[in-house]
């Protein structure tokens, strides 16, 4: 009886019927393990002749005695094909059971064996689980790597250097005065005005330098330590750094924005690769410099200078430049005046600055030490266009585009830099002088004086630029500019321009007597404007109707006698009134200015900006420069060209110079004394429109011509309102507040300039006896009178027109078209009277030269065209 174990005994339950297998052992069960096949082998070297070990089927696998060794499974199996320490094929029963090959089946049961333990490791138990191997570690090493690289390269290739963003490109434009220096306003929403980098001094970039990136010039553009140094203080509780270089921060100013996402500092990371690849240090730094923020909405490091310290950027000194630069890392907490709790901060701040520049040796110790902290001036409210400046940039606009010189779409793009013609000082006294004598006698208890406006232009003679503009009293409440409006009457100051037509062109009255300050002429109130070929039934009235009868020239300008100058308009010819107007400078397209008869009271509605250059004409001695009101216009420091100017003569000298000698007696007695505030020699004359709506005064002193207009307007309907009651007074006329206002103003904007005296080179013509006027039928005069001796005879009048801008010829010269002048015509009173003048010593620089010119023919205007009714008062 056999005592060898069935096989499969260490598993009875999976043996089939009959004893048989169910299924393949090797797949039933693992193969065994390294200690298993180990154990195996010692106990075949101990045991070869063991029963069971010859191979046959009946021989034992397992006995129970040895049930841990796994020598039965590593000597074979019935159907174990192939499996380790298996001597045959299946069913290997009948095979060859020799001991002595029991050695070499063992040799390779080891071999076999070894095979298994390189396939299986032993499983990791308890903490050891969680612990990476070496191999996990340096695998995920490696495929971290790939995925940072791959990351870079796809990140690089997908990721451009966009367009500016548009909050970072927005400019206001800046409007100065003449200086360069000193703002007068900035329009747009952002305060921002970019400049180059050659305009920043040296210690104002190392300031910024010290405070944000030391290293900027030698680093790349992303500083890795820094980010991380900047994160670990963070971390640490050690406060909240920026890690970022300045080419990070550029890049978030101008190209990204302001939140804080991860896919916008991936952005930032690229785009800042890029950058600094494509941009020099200097362009990058410079667009820091123009898109950081320095508090008082102040964009870019120009528009804080002007903030914090009312200055140019190139005016800084080290001090003001480290105070800026510590306003970066904090714009409003550091702000000083405005959060007077934070200057111990700041200055511990600014103290870091200054020490950063000395350690780079951008800053000496002693210059160090020489420093104190600059306190900022007061911030400034946000009033924008208030004031004058609304008034200022319209008219600067205006003169811009309708000159094209740049197109008002472009204009709005901002960034422009305009440098105005205004003088400071002048535009503080023309603002002065409109509310001490026209704003301060308004009151809320008038009816009538809310519906007064001022507008006022003053205008350098010598170069036609504008110094001074007056507006209105805020461009916030009134948004249209009183100074370049054209819808009021000029009234009476448009006089005088008749009268330089008149002395320009050798005029004759229908008598044929040359024009001249001393002609007669008659001023009966409503006299009926006399043409060549009769009536013109135009008969304008004086005011109050007052008759004057017999009246020189110089007298009807000083009391303004709108019958003299209706016919002298007719005499000189309406259109040679027109024309030496705008020879003068006033625009052609001026609403209402007509050839009639009329054009002489004033009812064409030019601006008093146009009337300001046009007397300035006058002042220069006929010399005409159309007005300007920009010397300079630049963008990101380059020039925009700007048109010729041109001076041209409009009329001649003498013809001027005639016209200011009668005009210096309308200030001297005439309708506008008030002007003699001024304190200096003075030329003008007064006027005001039809029904009051408008008071004038337009007048010059050798070296100023300024124009003020007091107008009536209903603030809601913007209907023209007389001006009855106004300022508490009946009437309102030219030689009231306006002539004040002029006086004012002239004499604080002439302040500590030398008084200068008229140089004239003047004729007032020879003296007509009163009552030397000529009969009422086609001749000067409602009455008939005898002919004086000295008269000049009748010319028959010519279709040819006089030329409008030659000079008048001298005594003793042949005229163009005109006769030569003999003595003869002279009697031996005016021969006395001449040669006593030219005897005496002249007194002053502005005293006429009497004396008659040649007969000139004279151009037959005929009838006139219907002429409006229109009586002006001085």
């Amino acid at each position: 009886m056999s005592h060898e174990p069935p096989q499969h005994s260490g598993d009875p339950g999976r043996q089939g019927p009959e004893g048989r297998s169910p299924r393949d052992p090797s797949t039933a069960k693992p193969a065994p393990d390294a200690e298993d096949a180990q154990q195996a082998q010692h106990a075949q070297n101990a045991a070869p002749d063991t029963p069971g070990a010859s191979g046959t089927p009946d021989g034992p696998q397992n006995t129970p005695a040895d049930a841990d060794s796994a020598s039965g499974d590593a000597e074979g199996a019935p159907g174990a094909e192939g499996a380790p320490g298996a001597e045959g094929a299946p069913g290997a029963e009948g095979a060859s059971a020799d001991a002595d090959s029991a050695p070499g089946d063992a040799d390779s049961a080891s071999e076999d064996k070894g095979r298994a333990k390189r396939r299986k490791r032993p499983k990791r138990t308890g903490w050891r689980r969680a612990v990476p191997t070496w191999r996990m570690t340096l695998g995920g090493v490696l495929l971290l790597a790939v995925l940072l690289v791959g990351g870079f390269l796809v990140g690089y290739q997908l990721v451009d250097i966009p367009a500016a963003n548009a909050a970072a490109t927005a400019q206001s434009n800046v409007y100065l005065y003449a200086d360069g220096k000193n703002v007068v306003a900035r329009d747009g929403e952002t305060n921002r005005e970019n400049v180059r980098l050659s305009r920043v001094p040296q210690t104002i970039r190392h300031a910024v330098l010290a405070a944000e990136d030391r290293d900027f010039y030698s680093e790349n553009a992303i500083d890795v330590s820094a980010t991380l140094r900047a994160g670990w203080n963070t971390v640490t509780g050690k406060g909240r750094q920026g890690g970022s270089t300045i080419t990070q921060q550029y890049v978030k100013n101008y190209y990204l924005g302001q939140e804080q996402t991860v896919v916008r500092k991936a952005k930032e990371f690229f785009i800042s690769i890029k950058l600094d690849r494509e941009q020099s240090k200097d362009e990058i730094l410079e667009g820091y410099l123009n898109t950081s923020y320095f508090g008082r909405n102040a964009y870019g490091i120009q528009a804080a200078s002007h903030a914090y310290y009312g200055k140019d950027v190139e005016d800084l000194d080290a001090g003001e430049g480290a105070y800026l630069a510590s306003l970066l890392n904090a714009p409003s907490d550091y702000d000083v005046v405005a959060h007077p709790e934070n200057k111990d901060a700041v200055l511990a701040r600014w103290n870091y600055v200054l020490a950063g520049m000395v350690k780079e040796g951008w800053l000496s110790r002693s210059d160090r030490e020489s420093l104190d902290f600059p306190v900022p001036v007061k911030a400034q409210p946000g009033t924008a266009l208030s004031g004058q400046r609304g008034y200022v940039v319209q008219a600067v606009e205006d003169y811009l585009t309708s000159n094209k010189i740049i197109d008002a779409d472009t204009l709005a793009t901002g960034g422009y830099r305009i440098v105005t013609t205004l003088q400071k000082k002048k535009q503080d006294a023309l603002v002065q002088a409109v509310e001490d004598n026209v704003l301060s006698k308004t009151s809320d208890e008038r009816d009538a004086d809310r519906n007064v406006r001022a507008g006022g232009a003053s205008v350098d003679p010598s170069t036609g630029h504008v110094v001074a503009l007056y507006g209105g009293i805020d461009y916030t409440r009134q948004f249209v500019n009183n100074a370049t409006r054209r819808d009021f009457q000029v009234g009476s100051t448009f006089k005088p321009f008749v009268l330089a037509a008149a002395l320009a062109n050798g005029s004759k009255t229908h008598g044929g007597r040359a024009i001249t300050p001393n002609t007669r002429y008659d001023g009966t109130n409503k006299r009926t404007v006399q043409a060549a070929t009769g009536s013109t039934g135009y008969s304008p009235a004086n005011e109050d109707d007052v008759d004057y009868g017999s009246i020189t020239v110089r007298e009807a300008t000083d009391k303004s006698v709108n019958a003299v100058y209706a016919q002298m308009a007719q005499d000189v010819g309406p259109q040679q009134v027109k024309d030496t107007a705008v020879a003068l400078g006033i625009p052609e397209s001026t609403p209402d200015l007509t050839a009639t008869p009329s054009i002489a009271l004033g009812p064409a509605t030019a601006s008093v900006l146009d009337m300001a250059s046009a007397y300035a004409t006058l002042a220069d001695h006929g010399r005409q420069r159309a007005h300007t009101l920009v010397v300079k216009i630049s963008k990101n420091g380059t020039d925009l060209p700007l048109p010729t100017r041109n001076t041209r003569r409009a009329i001649s000298r003498e013809a001027a110079d005639t016209t200011t000698s009668v005009l210096l007696s309308v200030v001297k007695g005439g309708t506008a004394t008030a002007a003699q505030s001024a304190g200096r020699p003075a030329a003008g004359k007064t006027g005001t429109a039809e029904d009051d709506r408008a008071a004038w005064f337009a007048g010059y002193t050798p070296d100023l011509a300024t124009v003020v207009a007091v107008m009536g307007q209903d603030p809601e309907t913007g209907i023209q309102k007389p001006l009855y009651g106004a300022l508490g007074l009946a009437r309102m006329n030219g030689g009231g507040a306006p002539a004040e206002t002029w006086g004012a103003y002239t004499r604080a904007a002439l302040k500590g300039s030398a008084v200068q005296d008229f140089d004239l080179e003047a004729d007032d013509g020879p003296e007509e006896p009163e009552g030397d006027t000529e009969e009422a039928v086609g001749g000067d005069s409602a009455s008939p009178s005898p002919r004086a001796p000295g008269d000049r005879p009748r010319t028959k009048p010519s279709t040819a027109p006089a030329p409008t801008d030659e000079p008048r010829t001298p005594r003793g010269e042949t005229p163009a078209g005109g006769a030569t002048a003999s003595p003869a015509s002279h009697t031996p009173r005016q021969e006395d009277q001449h040669r006593a003048f030219l005897e005496q010593p002249r007194e002053h620089a502005f005293r006429e030269q009497p004396g008659e010119e040649a007969p000139e023919e004279q151009r037959d205007e005929g009838l006139p065209k219907a002429a409006p009714v229109l009586n002006s008062r001085p």
